[in-house]
């Protein structure tokens, strides 16, 4: 079956997730531009919520991106065995329903559900159930995929989005509270207060394997909003991830196995904080990129973007080593100093390399002193092909 073009330019995206948002939401006041938008399952945008510091991205940014930013904060607080510190960036999030409703009340888009994608081509889409839907532009952004060019750790959580029965009195994000027991890998507890008595407690563990019980860490949450005093009346959603960590990254392989044809894009094209797993400073750049760039073939477009993912990934080494240090230098009970040092430094250098903006004097900064890992096993991070698959080490 072929639905043909109607008025205007005819854009296809595959994915209904946070890069796909983005450029809709960027691109709906420009052109007369026709936005289809394909997902598998029968929930677009998931359950999710992406938050960011208000410094990743610009103020001219941020206007454009209001409709989708469900909640903002004026600070932010880490907490770790040694000390605790309250840092004045502030901190915004974007929840699936707040995108949901964002891409929904778009005129230009239209989203698709239950439409899972057999092929990509230059000129269309192809469903599982043979129907093809035509564009002048297409872009794949189904998600992560698997490379021999990547080699990774993991960042996995479950969270539980709750009412408890009397006020947390939590005022700002705690982005990172890793006061508690270091278990499997470094781990930390992240609380985002969304009113006086709702917050969402997310346990959050740095692994070397993908593996993640939910049945435990629920209960690990419930134990610790139990220490914190908090009676849960109501769990109002949960969700879950599994985020890839950049151990070690070869450009040319990965981009050698995508199509030169389809632009990828989001997770897709391993745009993400190599360390954080943050992806939406680089969404939003992509998003930009794709304006600047509007009207355009999916040829010409696919070829922007991975220049652009290249360039990102080749400046991005820095943030690699570090996660080296953190998953093969440091011992698991011993992760967290890593990141317990890393805090006591000044609040702009925290800000520039969550934003993945890093100055070489701050990646100086960052590696000055005695690190918090053996020196032999640091000496055996340095090197990133090693950590390549075998083939390409």
């Amino acid at each position: 079956m072929s639905i043909s073009k109607t008025r205007g330019q005819q854009l296809v995206i595959a994915g209904a997730g946070l890069s796909a948002a983005l450029i809709a939401q960027r691109l709906s006041s420009i052109g007369d531009t026709q936005i289809t938008i394909l997902e598998a399952s029968d929930t677009p945008f998931g359950e999710h919520t992406w938050s960011f510091h208000l410094a990743d991205v610009s103020p001219a940014d941020l206007q454009w991106m209001a409709p989708m930013i469900a909640h903002r904060w004026a600070g932010q607080t880490v907490r770790f065995p040694d000390y605790e510190r309250h840092l004045s960036t502030p901190y915004a999030a974007l929840t699936s329903s707040s995108v949901r409703a964002a891409v929904e009340s778009l005129e230009n888009v239209s989203i698709r559900t239950n439409a899972p994608v057999a092929a990509l081509s230059a000129g269309a889409s192809t469903l599982q159930n043979g129907e093809r839907i035509e564009a002048d532009c297409v872009i794949d952004a189904r998600g992560f995929r698997n490379s021999s060019a990547i080699s990774l750790g993991f960042q996995k959580f479950v969270g539980l989005d709750v009412e408890t029965n009397a006020p947390h009195g939590i005022l700002n994000p705690v982005i990172m509270d890793a006061s508690v027991d270091q278990i499997d890998g470094y781990r930390f507890v992240y609380l985002l207060p969304f009113s006086p008595t709702r917050i969402l407690i997310e346990d959050t563990h740095y692994t070397d394997e993908g593996d993640l019980d939910h049945d435990e860490i629920v209960d690990a949450i419930y134990d610790y909003a139990e220490t914190r005093g908090w009676s849960v009346s109501k769990v109002l959603h949960r969700e879950s991830g599994v985020l890839p960590i950049t151990l070690a990254y070869d450009a040319e392989q990965f981009w050698a196995e995508a199509p030169d044809d389809v632009a990828q894009i989001g997770m897709r094209a391993a745009l993400f904080h190599p360390t954080t797993g943050y992806s939406l400073p680089d969404a939003v750049r992509v998003a930009n990129l794709v304006a600047r760039n509007w009207p355009a073939g999916s040829g010409a477009l696919a070829s922007k973007i991975r220049a652009h993912a290249v360039a990102r990934q080749k400046g991005q080494g820095f943030y690699r080593l570090l996660n080296r240090m953190l998953f093969r230098a440091a011992r698991s009970q011993h992760r967290h100093l890593v990141l317990q040092r890393f805090y006591r430094l000044r609040q702009p250098l925290i800000e520039r390399f969550y934003a993945g903006e890093s100055t070489p004097a701050d990646m100086i900064r960052i590696l000055t002193g005695k690190p918090p890992v053996p020196i032999h096993r640091a000496l055996a991070c340095l090197r990133e092909a090693p950590f390549l698959k075998p083939e390409k080490a």
